[in-house]
C-alpha cells in the first residue's frame, strides 16, 4: 500500500500512546513531533505538515482529552479526522454537461500516463453506464495516437483521430462527432512535455478557448514525490485545474503527494491509478485513505469491488447447487473466475482491518490460482462433475495435465471436501448465501486452494 512507511510510523506512535493509559500534554506535543518527522519523510510538504501537526495538537489540549481514560483513542480519532479534512473530506465527482458530451481534458507532463489513464477512465466510466469517446490530441509524441487507438480497443471505447491536425480543432470536431453519435463523455488525450513551458500551456489554453471543457483532469505520477505537488501548482496556477489523478499509488512507499495536493493547490485527487491494468483506477475517498494510512482497512471499498464485480445471479445459483449437495468442480471454477475480475488477492485481503501489515511480507503469488484452474481444467466432465470417482490413475492423469504434483491434486480435492462440509454445518440458508457472496462465491476465499 501507498504510505506504508508512513503508516507504520504512526502506528508506533500511538501503540505508545496507548500504552501510557492517561496522557499528559507533553505526551501529546512529544507524539505530534513523532509524526511531523514521519510524514516529512513521506514527503509530505513541510507547511502541511507543520500545519497538521499544530491543529491536531490544539484540539486535543483544547478538548482536555487527557483527563478521559480514553484519551489515546480520542487522539487517534482526532489524527483521522484532520487526515480526512487534509484531503479533502468528501469525495470529488467529476461534472455533467448539460448537454453532451462532457468534455474532460487529461493534461500533465510526458511520461505521466496521461493516454493509459484516459482509456482507464473510458472504462470506468463504461461501468457507470455512459458511453466515453477518446479524443487524440497529443500530435507530437510519436506513436500516441497509434497507442490511444491500442488502449481504447482493450477498453472498448472509440477513439477520434484527424493526424495531425491542430489539438484545439481536433477537439472540436471531437464534440461534434459526439453530438452526432451519442457519446455522452469526450476524453482529450493531450500532449505532454518534459517540463512546463509557455509552448505546452498556450496550447492547452487554446483547447479550452475552442471547447467548452467541463473538467481538467492531471495526472502525476506519485513516484516523484514532493514535485508532484510542485507540478500540480503550477498547472493550476496557469489552467485552473478542476482535480488530479495520482497514479503508482500502489508502489510508492512515500506518497506524500496524496496528503498535499489538496492543501496546496485547494484542487482534489479524484482518482488513483493503482496498478498497471486497464480496470486498476479508484476513485479516491480521502475518509478510506486516512482509514488505510491508520491500519484500519478500507471495508467499504472492498464491498463496492465485491458489489461491482460479482456476478450475483451467478452467486445465488452457487449457493444452491451447495444446499442441494449438488456443487462440483465446474462451480469451483467458475467462482474462481469470479474472484480473479477483482484483481490482486493481495490488494484486496490488505482492504480487511489490520491485514495490510501482516501482509507486508507475505508473497501471495495470484498464479497459484492458475494452477488450481489447471488442475480443474485437466479434469474431464464426469470428473468435474463426480469428484469423488477420481482414482491414484486418475489424478496422475490430471496432475501430468495440469503440470503439478499428485499431492496438489489430493491437497485441492481435500480442501473441497472442507469447503463442503463447513457449508453443511451452516444452519440459515440466508448465511450461506451471503457468505457465498460476500468471499466471491465459495466459502473461506481463493486463499484456501493456493499451494
Amino acid at each position: 500500500m501507498a504510505l506504508e512507511n508512513l503508516s507504520d510510523k504512526l502506528a508506533g506512535v500511538f501503540k505508545r500512546l496507548r500504552s501510557r493509559g492517561r496522557i499528559t500534554e507533553s505526551d501529546v506535543k512529544s507524539a505530534m513531533r513523532e509524526v511531523r518527522l514521519a510524514l516529512l519523510e513521506a514527503d509530505v510538504n513541510y507547511k502541511v505538515a507543520k500545519d497538521f501537526t499544530n491543529t491536531v495538537t490544539e484540539k486535543c489540549i483544547g478538548a482536555n482529552v487527557m483527563e478521559s481514560l480514553t484519551a489515546p483513542q480520542t487522539v487517534i480519532k482526532i489524527v483521522k479526522e484532520e487526515l480526512t479534512a487534509l484531503m479533502g473530506s468528501e469525495q470529488a465527482r467529476l461534472k455533467t454537461a448539460n448537454r453532451i458530451p462532457t468534455v474532460i481534458m487529461m493534461c500533465g507532463l510526458q511520461g505521466s500516463g496521461k493516454t493509459t489513464h484516459s482509456a482507464k477512465l473510458a472504462k470506468y466510466l463504461k461501468a457507470q453506464g455512459h458511453r466515453p469517446l477518446l479524443a487524440a490530441c497529443d500530435i507530437y509524441r510519436p506513436a500516441a495516437i497509434e497507442q490511444l487507438k491500442v488502449v481504447g480497443a482493450a477498453v472498448g471505447a472509440p477513439v477520434f483521430e484527424l493526424g495531425t491536425e491542430k489539438p484545439e480543432i481536433i477537439a472540436k470536431k471531437a464534440v461534434a462527432y459526439a453530438r452526432d453519435y451519442g457519446h455522452d463523455y469526450l476524453i482529450l488525450d493531450t500532449a505532454g512535455r518534459l517540463h512546463i513551458d509557455t509552448e505546452l500551456m498556450d496550447e492547452l489554453k487554446r483547447i479550452t478557448e475552442t471547447v467548452e471543457v467541463n473538467d481538467i483532469l492531471l495526472v502525476i505520477d506519485s513516484m516523484v514525490g514532493q514535485d508532484a505537488v510542485n507540478i500540480a501548482k503550477a498547472f493550476n496556477d496557469i489552467l485552473e485545474i478542476d482535480g488530479v489523478i495520482l497514479t503508482k499509488l500502489d508502489g510508492d512507499t512515500r506518497g506524500g503527494a496524496a496528503l498535499s495536493v489538496k492543501a496546496v493547490t485547494g484542487k482534489p485527487i479524484m482518482f488513483t491509478g493503482v496498478g498497471e491494468k486497464l480496470d486498476e483506477l479508484d476513485e479516491f475517498h480521502p475518509d478510506r485513505m486516512a482509514s488505510r494510512i491508520l491500519g484500519m482497512g478500507d471495508v467499504l471499498s472492498l464491498i463496492e469491488k465485491v458489489e461491482s464485480e460479482i456476478d450475483e445471479k451467478k452467486a445465488e445459483e452457487a449457493a444452491k447447487r451447495l444446499e442441494e449437495n449438488k456443487f462440483d468442480m465446474n462451480d469451483l471454477l467458475e467462482q474462481f473466475a469470479q474472484i480473479k475480475k477483482m484483481g490482486s488477492l493481495k490488494n484486496i485481503l490488505s482492504m480487511l482491518p489490520g491485514m495490510d501489515r501482516q501482509l507486508r511480507d507475505v508473497d501471495i503469488d495470484d498464479r497459484q490460482m492458475l494452477r488450481v484452474e489447471a488442475i480443474i481444467k485437466s479434469m474431464t466432465k464426469k470428473e468435474k462433475s463426480h469428484p469423488d470417482i477420481l482414482n491414484a490413475s486418475r489424478k496422475r492423469r490430471i496432475a501430468a495435465g495440469a503440470g503439478v504434483k499428485v499431492e496438489d491434486v489430493n491437497r485441492l480435492l481435500k480442501q473441497y471436501d472442507q469447503m463442503k462440509k463447513m457449508f453443511k454445518q451452516m444452519n440459515s440458508k440466508s448465511a450461506k448465501r451471503k457468505m457465498l457472496r460476500g468471499m466471491g462465491g465459495f466459502p473461506g476465499g481463493p486463499g484456501n486452494f493456493g499451494f
